[in-house]
């Protein structure tokens, strides 16, 4: 169409003044993002005209973030905690921002005490960006507060006081630190058109099949009759694998057909064991851990399939039957902790009863500690994920980094929606370097200017700092294009556990600081790269970000510090009152974590007094593995599928078990296959009005029956049909049991 428009120009009698002006528009129409699936979902109009922080945006923004961040601190402390995320909002805003604007009053509010500054009450209808920044607000007050984590063990299970500004010092500095150096990387993860960060194209679909207006074609259905049709579908589906007949969450073939095997339960078990065969009918397990397989390049899927199975099929077994590391002693699929002899690792007999530091002597008269195959391998796989991050990243894009570092801040390059936000004014570097040296200012002190309840030193978190900062760059461009983001909890534990060792909270402390500020980076990062497909003003954006987690951190503290003091023997099952559901379960494997890293120490797990020692191999394996490939890709560059060999994806799945399960995953690859490879080739129109609308609409559906369930039918204790099916497992209770001959577990038949 560009091309006919540019030929009928040649033919018309215009000034060329005027013929140049034409010409820049349809420069600036041109789509020219080199990746298709942003070309195909992500509109190139703008309306730059456009109200964004309204009164209504701050009203519906403020109210979002406040609601969201008191119900899932609430209910993190529950025993069956429930997690409301920003789809559920973004779609209970889109009515009460049209009555807002249909209902109040155009009327401009003046404010003398601010020098006569003004807005008005009702700017006129309810647009599709305030939509945008009020679910940006609702998406930071979704999120947790990670170092809430520390706060409760200190005061609950070390019984250690904590003053509450230390406490908020900490929350609110965690949370805001990576923000700073968010600003260094924009350049490269939001600018850079080949960082295209999938999962927000599914928002960017949503947004447009709420707000734009088609012309339906006879037979057709628009992106908003197709989404509602979807939400309904999969709402009214969702209440038997949630309520009626949970077995539907996972069908083990193999359990069925040999029900008294050992053996054949661990190969065929999707929860507990390696899940052959085992498949799930609920998107809720679909996207349990990866989230939505809709939203993931082919690539992504298939390298994260092969990688879930080397992990499950070759490494485990081997290992297992093998018996490596004592592995028959313990469940093949399991996240606890054992002793040697099959029980659950007693962390009080190795802890002084009064000042909880190591106790040698206790230790020495009990046993090391020891996890199930699947465990260890998930430590070995993650040493080689961050291993294999920073070389692959060296190799196939260090020289376009190094470009556009050489290049300044005024590269030209980009595509087409770089050229439309060049429009808005954006962020200056200086309000991310005064974020960043500010918050370390009061990191260091929240950590050593009171009474080093943390007792992690100042090096230690600029330390931490460091490994965030190294790091941000590589796994933000893993995130940005596959959509898949490996964590630093591991080796942030295993970094500070060696330098500073017996010293429980400073190692949660440094893990804190250095992983999470680094996943708040990329978090930061991609809101940003939302805002810059929907043309955002950056400055809103930023603002917004900023507001957002303010009020998301002090409503969860808040809400976190009045349970710790109102509910007697919280996180204490054994002083509660029977039933009580305030048993605290993510913080009883915080702690754990604590005692594992921070007091026994990676040296008794992964250094010579321990028993994994042989997986710091992992290091080395990871650090080479991309190599190959990236000489393999310059060697044939006429194959363009070696380039997709993805070595830090492939060990990330790897690494996911056991908390991932094996049925999360075959359920996940079939239906990312099907839609992002099958469809997407052979229909591919349909595709591009309907994938991402589809992966919305699933998500909704299945959040909006959860609520459902949760705060009408089991708030009030109303369980759903005893039968069969009525069981959330697998019917593989055989699965979990040790092979060991000297190992007894009851309900476990013996082995001989």
């Amino acid at each position: 169409m560009n091309v006919m428009i540019e030929k009928n120009l040649i033919n018309l009698s215009i000034p060329s003044s005027l013929s140049n002006f034409v010409e820049l528009i349809i420069a600036e129409e041109v789509n020219d993002c080199p990746i298709e699936e942003v070309r195909l979902t992500v509109p190139i109009s703008d309306d730059p005209t456009m109200p964004t922080l309204t009164f209504r945006t701050w009203v519906l923004g403020v109210l979002s973030c406040m609601l969201l961040s008191f119900i899932n601190q609430f209910y993190r402390f529950r025993q069956n905690p429930v997690s409301i995320g920003s789809i559920s909002l973004q779609l209970a805003i889109l009515p009460v921002g049209k009555l807002m604007a249909a209902a109040l009053p155009v009327k401009t509010v003046r404010v003398p005490m601010m020098g006569g500054w003004s807005f008005s009450l009702n700017p006129g209808p309810f647009n599709m960006k305030e939509h945008v920044l009020i679910t940006i607000f609702a998406n930071v007050g979704s999120g947790g507060v990670y170092a809430i984590h520390v706060v409760t063990i200190l005061k609950t299970f070390y019984k250690q006081d904590i003053k509450p500004i230390i406490a908020i010092l900490l929350t609110l500095t965690t949370q805001i630190l990576g923000y700073g150096w968010a600003g260094l990387f924009r350049k490269f993860l939001v600018d850079s058109p080949y960082m295209w960060w999938p999962a927000t194209l599914v928002q960017v679909s949503l947004f447009r099949a709420l707000h734009e207006k088609e012309i339906r074609l006879k037979g057709r259905l628009s992106r908003f009759q197709f989404f509602i049709i979807g939400l309904g579908s999969c709402f009214a589906y969702s209440i038997f694998p949630a309520y009626l007949f949970p077995s539907l969450t996972a069908l083990s073939v193999v359990c069925w057909i040999w029900p008294k095997s050992i053996t054949a339960q661990q190969l065929g078990a999707g929860v507990q064991g390696l899940g052959l065969g085992s498949i799930a009918l609920d998107w809720n397990v679909v996207t349990a851990f990866l989230g939505s397989p809709l939203s993931y390049p082919p690539y992504s899927i298939i390298c994260s399939l092969f990688g879930a199975f080397l992990a499950l099929y070759v490494l485990i077994p081997f290992a297992y039957w093998s018996n490596s590391f004592e592995a028959k002693r313990f469940p093949i699929f399991s996240s606890g902790t054992f002793d040697e002899y099959g029980n659950s690792y007693n962390v009080t007999r190795i802890l002084n009863s009064k000042t909880f530091d190591f106790n040698q002597h206790a230790y020495d008269n009990y046993s090391k500690v020891y996890v199930s195959v699947a465990f260890a391998f998930t430590y070995g796989a993650s040493f080689a994920t961050l291993a294999a991050s920073l070389s692959h990243v060296a190799l196939f894009d260090g020289r376009s980094i190094w470009r556009q570092m050489k290049s300044g801040i005024k590269d030209k390059s980009g595509d087409v929606y770089n050229r439309i936000m060049k429009k808005y004014d954006s962020v200056p570097q200086w309000w991310f370097c005064a974020i960043f040296v500010s918050v370390l200012g009061l990191s260091i002190f929240t950590c050593e200017g009171f009474d080093k309840k943390l007792q992690l030193p100042f090096w230690g978190i600029l330390l931490a700092i460091a490994v965030g900062l190294v790091f941000t760059l590589p796994i933000g461009i893993i995130t940005a294009t596959t959509n898949q983001q490996p964590g630093l909890n591991v080796i942030t534990e295993l970094i500070i556990g060696y330098l500073y060792p017996g010293r429980p909270i400073a190692n949660v402390a440094f893990k804190t600081y250095g992983y999470i500020s680094m996943v708040q980076a990329i978090f930061f990062l991609s809101d940003l790269k939302l805002g810059h497909y929907m043309k955002i003003p950056p400055r809103s954006m930023f603002l917004v970000q900023m507001v957002g987690t303010l009020i998301n951190n002090m409503t969860q503290f808040g809400t976190a510090w009045w349970l710790l003091h109102r509910v007697d023997n919280i996180c204490d099952p054994s002083n509660l009152p029977k039933g009580s559901p305030w048993t605290c379960p993510g913080d009883h494997v915080f702690y754990s974590a604590s005692i594992i890293w921070g007091v026994v120490g990676p040296l008794r797990m992964f250094g010579k007094l321990g028993v994994y020692v042989k997986l710091n191999w992992f290091f080395l394996i990871g650090f080479f593995s991309p190599v190959p490939v990236w000489w393999l890709s310059r060697k044939f560059p006429q194959y363009k599928w070696i380039r997709l060999i993805h070595m830090p994806l492939i060990f990330y799945n790897a690494s996911s078990f056991p908390e991932a399960k094996a049925v999360n995953y075959w359920t996940w690859g079939v239906v990312g296959i099907f839609f992002n490879v099958f469809v997407y080739r052979r229909y591919r129109g349909w595709w591009a009005r309907h994938n991402y609308v589809l992966s919305a609409a699933l998500d909704a559906g299945v959040a909006f029956m959860s609520i459902l369930i949760y705060f009408v039918l089991e708030m009030n204790g109303i369980s759903g049909p005893d039968w069969w099916g009525s069981d959330e497992g697998d019917h593989c209770l055989l699965a979990s049991c040790p092979t060991h001959p000297r190992i007894k577990v009851d309900g476990c038949p013996s082995v001989t």
